[in-house]
């Protein structure tokens, strides 16, 4: 197991995030889905926890067949998915990623969200034999760069301002000095127990989450003149729309819950 911890800031607060986290997830997962590719919701439901209380449990299926390296396909089923579960506890989420394919690969993290920036020693109560092998990596919105490719135009945080709430532009330092800010704490796991992979695999799955999580969290803070002063209702009704549009084109050519022999 490859353990770290990524803390990510944003000029926003914890508050305000609970609907801007789901309106990202749900307009990234609509911009990511094609005809046959990308994210089939199969469950999203309210759920209860004895220690947490009320959430939400969602279920996806990620297909990401067509997007791999031509010598993977070879090696791979034409039916090949990621399974995302997450319960949404919030300000406390959960998530794990399995394979369909991999029976011995999981991804887990644990994500808890603070009005601070970054100054949590132990957000997530981390047990001391885990605290030994933690990593702590501050991810940066505004610096950072993709390991993968370059940064777009589009997810540049430097000369944003938001129209709404006045908030940027971002500057160097800025952690240190912006009002409102939080932070996403995550501590993410990686599990791959296949003998002279482990090690290259796990390293090469963090490089691809820390790339999510930046991408996310940019473009969170890029969209909030969408989704600033919706309310939960609004965004529940977004969430349906967008998930009944992604479903249909990923579901479009026989892959997903129709190739499994389910209803859509």
């Amino acid at each position: 197991m490859l353990l770290k911890e990524y803390r990510i800031c944003m000029p926003i607060t914890v508050e305000e995030y609970r609907l801007g986290q789901l309106y990202m997830i749900a307009r990234h997962s609509k911009e990511e889905s094609s005809d046959g590719e990308g994210v089939e919701v199969v469950v999203n439901e309210p759920c209860t926890d004895p220690q947490r209380g009320e959430g939400q449990y969602t279920e996806k299926r990620i297909y990401l067949h067509n997007r791999l390296p031509t010598w993977v396909q070879s090696m791979l089923p034409r039916v090949f998915y990621i399974i995302e579960k997450s319960w949404n506890y919030y300000p406390y989420t959960l998530t794990e990623y399995t394979c369909s394919f991999l029976p011995r690969f999981l991804i887990q993290i644990d994500t808890t969200y603070q009005d601070n920036n970054g100054s949590s020693e132990n957000a997530l109560d981390l047990a001391p034999d885990l605290l030994e092998q933690r990593e702590v990596d501050h991810v940066d919105i505004l610096s950072d760069e993709f390991s993968s490719r370059e940064t777009t135009p589009e997810e540049d945080c430097h000369a944003f301002v938001s129209s709404k709430t006045g908030r940027g532009p971002l500057q160097e330092g800025w952690k240190e000095s912006t009002e409102p800010i939080m932070c996403s704490y995550k501590v993410v796991k990686v599990f791959f127990e296949v003998w002279g992979l482990q090690t290259r695999v796990e390293a090469g799955v963090h490089r691809a989450v820390r790339d999510i999580i930046l991408k996310g969290h940019k473009q969170a803070f890029l969209w909030i003149d969408e989704w600033h002063g919706l309310t939960m209702e609004d965004i529940r009704e977004y969430e349906r729309k967008v998930h009944e549009e992604t479903n249909r084109m990923v579901l479009s050519n026989g892959t997903g819950a129709v190739a499994d022999g389910a209803t859509p």
